[in-house]
């Protein structure tokens, strides 16, 4: 006996060590994958601009890669015998060498004229299409070989899907909070190029001990029996309900970014939390009952309703944001709980993660593509939120009486009024008391319901309907363009142009036909009026204005001026030129260009020279980062004449930039100074205005006016193209 016993020692010895080879394998694969998402898209922000429908795009593509590899790996693992399937894998890992260190690709410009969310999706094939199929296929490919390496639990590898998410979610988190915060993007691109080398290494182990391995085992207790492959229904199954938490963690990131910013960190989070949803259902753990956990998504269902409701204003932006983490995770929690339940056995591994992948894409078709074709505003969660209570209702309707019925209709019904109709009838601000109020109680009532799922339903959708048509109400203008949902609409005499949450622009009404008056940060005496109705600005030959809003600064312009405008969205400048919405262009700059596309890459095609250059695309709510660097400030100074002055408007609630901006002008040898200003509230908005020139003469004339302030560098990082670190900017962490 003693002489046998080394033999079942070396065998666990064995097993262990493919337990270990491949969960390192999966992890640090899966935590290329999702670190490299983030990383590209900051690489070419400068490249494609930085609108929230950018991520969209980019994670709709990051998607239809993913089904690439997906389908690559089953067809590989099906149809190439297991000698085979290692060299040819090597094979392709060695020509996603070739794409390293990751770079946009050479040559690759912008056209403001074509379509930007094809242009979006061929930037990012060309420049990291090869390494992130690569990388996509090993999810699947790493749990079919493992199935044959003989290591523990080899009949049923599912395990390895927790470990690849932890690995994701990691990845995720590190970007923002690790990398970017203090390491330039070359050098986190380097890092990335040698882990993705020593991932190389471990997949080749992984690889020699599944060729080496034994036949797949297949479990006992399987929900298919081996020989039969996955019916039509349940692929179909597995698609929709992919599809459900996919689609809504990209309408919550649409939202939360238009409202906070088109940046890694709030593009990150709700695909951490997608992920972490991964980790939590695919685990042998049950960390909460599926009574329980039915009762948290009919809980977080009512809650996003009220959250995406339209009547949802700016200020409640951050609140929001913060309530939408947990529901969004709880309902991901609960799609993906029910697709690990209906999970085949190993065989057909391969087709289960083809069914999710094509779910997952489908959310990024619908939110990328389809819902901006076919909505004026977005709407994409709304029904989402409806497809929830349909996926509510697969894992059984409950009871169904003309009773909960009738609650239904009436918790809508309250919901609505309480937050839509009762502020305007006992006069009371929409407060966020109000907001946590009105939530509680659609919560409390849906979860009295949630013994029927058809009643849910019934509430979710009504309270959307009626939220929907409130939003058509009264608007003389809404629709949506890639870069956002636009609105126009009338209130106490005047006209108000809406973009996302933030008021991009406003009008007296009885000043339509006649030459208007400018409002809100343009009103006369302001900041922004100050250069261009000094004896300086009234003597300027040519203007330039970067983001148009309704073009309220274009009535300062004088005759003989020549005025350019740059705007990226070319909805915008529609709007601004429709004497029937807004008449500041069609009355005081008739014959004025505009030139549409991002600014910063039209201005780097143009050799204008301006007498001021009017810098006005960081005063919504969001902040454009590649709009904010050294880079793109020395641009715009390349763009203004040797004794020109640049104009940088930066009122924002959650952002304060003029440190930053102090950095970058000490670095460029430009003289800076800053104006704060809090008109009274019937004058015009609160703002604060940066000035910059490159002639000390012009600098200290526009000084002698008291209200500006020299502005001087404290000495922080420079921000760059390669480098910036958007969280020390945010209010709450800035000093």
């Amino acid at each position: 006996m003693s002489i046998a016993e080394p033999i079942p020692a070396k065998r666990a010895s064995r097993s262990l060590f493919a337990a270990v080879s491949f969960t390192l394998t999966i992890f640090l694969s899966a935590s290329l994958l999702f670190f490299v998402q983030p990383l590209f898209a900051k690489m070419v922000l400068p490249q494609i601009g930085g609108a929230p429908a950018v991520w969209t795009t980019a994670m709709l593509f990051f998607q239809l890669v993913l089904i690439a590899g997906y389908v690559y790996a089953h067809l590989l693992t099906r149809y190439v015998p297991i000698k085979f399937q290692l060299p040819v894998h090597v094979a392709f890992w060695a020509s996603a060498l070739a794409f390293l260190p990751l770079a946009a690709a050479d040559g690759w410009t912008y056209d403001a004229t074509a379509n930007t969310t094809w242009q979006t999706l061929e930037l990012f094939a060309l420049g990291v299409g090869v390494p992130f199929a690569l990388l996509s296929a090993n999810a699947p490919l790493l749990q079919a070989w493992y199935v044959r390496s003989g290591g523990p639990s080899a009949d049923d590898p599912y395990f390895l899907y927790g470990a690849s998410n932890v690995g994701s979610l990691l990845a995720l988190l590190a970007f923002p909070l690790v990398a970017e915060p203090t390491l330039g993007a070359e050098q986190i691109g380097v890092l990335w190029a040698g882990a993705f080398v020593v991932f190389g290494v471990l997949m080749i182990i992984s690889g020699l001990q599944a060729s080496f391995g034994s036949e797949p085992r297949v479990a006992a207790a399987s929900q298919n029996d081996a020989g039969n492959g996955p019916t039509a229904k349940q692929i179909a199954t597995w698609v929709f309900i992919a599809f459900v938490p996919s689609s809504l963690m990209l309408a919550i990131t649409t939202k939360v970014s238009a409202d906070l910013g088109a940046l890694p960190l709030i593009w990150v989070i709700p695909l951490a939390l997608y992920i972490l949803s991964f980790v939590v259902a695919f685990s042998n753990k049950t960390w909460i009952s599926d009574k329980y956990l039915r009762l948290a998504a009919i809980i977080s269902v009512a809650g996003c309703a009220i959250l995406m409701s339209g009547s949802i204003v700016s200020r409640h932006a951050p609140v929001s944001a913060v309530l939408f983490a947990p529901a969004l995770f709880i309902i991901a929690v609960y799609a993906h709980r029910s697709l690990y339940n209906r999970r085949p056995d190993a065989t057909h591994l391969t087709v289960f993660y083809i069914s999710m992948s094509v779910g997952g894409a489908l959310g990024g078709v619908f939110n990328s593509l389809i819902a901006p074709a076919i909505f004026t505003a977005i709407y994409e969660g709304y029904v989402t939120l409806v497809l929830i209570g349909l996926l509510l209702c697969l894992s059984g309707t409950g009871n169904t009486t003309p009773r909960s019925i009738s609650i239904a209709v009436l918790a809508a019904l309250g919901a609505y009024y309480a937050f839509n109709i009762a502020p305007i009838v006992f006069d009371i601000d929409l407060s966020v008391a109000l907001l946590l109020a009105v939530l509680l109680g659609f919560t409390l009532a849906l979860a009295y319901l949630r013994n029927s799922a058809v009643a849910v339903l019934v509430a979710v959708t009504a309270y959307v309907g009626l939220d929907i048509a409130s939003n058509l109400e009264d608007e003389l203008f809404q629709d949506r363009s890639f870069f956002g949902a636009h609105k126009v609409y009338d209130s106490n005499g005047t006209r108000l142009y809406v973009n996302g949450t933030t008021i991009h622009g406003s009008q007296r009404i009885n000043e339509q036909g006649i030459r208007p008056t400018p409002l809100a940060y343009y009103h006369p005496g302001s900041p922004m009026a100050q250069i261009v109705e000094s004896d300086y600005g009234k003597a300027a030959d040519r203007v330039g204005v970067v983001g148009l809003g309704v073009g309220a600064l274009a009535c300062y312009a004088q005759p003989g001026q020549t005025w350019d405008f740059y705007e990226i969205d070319e909805m915008v400048d529609r709007v601004a030129r429709d004497p029937e919405l807004f008449s500041f262009m069609s009355e005081c700059a008739p014959d004025s260009e505009t030139h549409l596309g991002d600014a910063r890459i039209v201005l780097d095609q143009q050799d204008f020279l301006f007498d001021i250059l009017y810098l006005d695309a960081y005063s919504s709510d969001s902040i454009p980062m590649h709009l904010l660097t050294r880079e793109a400030v020395q641009l715009y100074e390349n763009r203004i004449k040797d004794d020109g002055i640049l104009v940088f408007h930066i009122s924002n609630r959650y952002y304060d930039i003029s440190k930053p901006l102090a950095r970058i002008a000490d670095t460029l040898d430009l003289h800076a100074a800053i104006q704060i200003m809090h008109p009274e509230p019937d004058i015009g908005y609160p703002s604060i205005v940066v000035i910059m020139s490159p002639d000390k003469d012009r600098f200290d004339m526009v000084l002698e006016d008291t209200r500006w302030e020299p502005m001087a560098s404290d000495g922080g990082p420079v921000w760059t193209d390669d480098f910036a670190n958007p969280l020390s900017a945010l209010r709450m962490f800035a000093n």
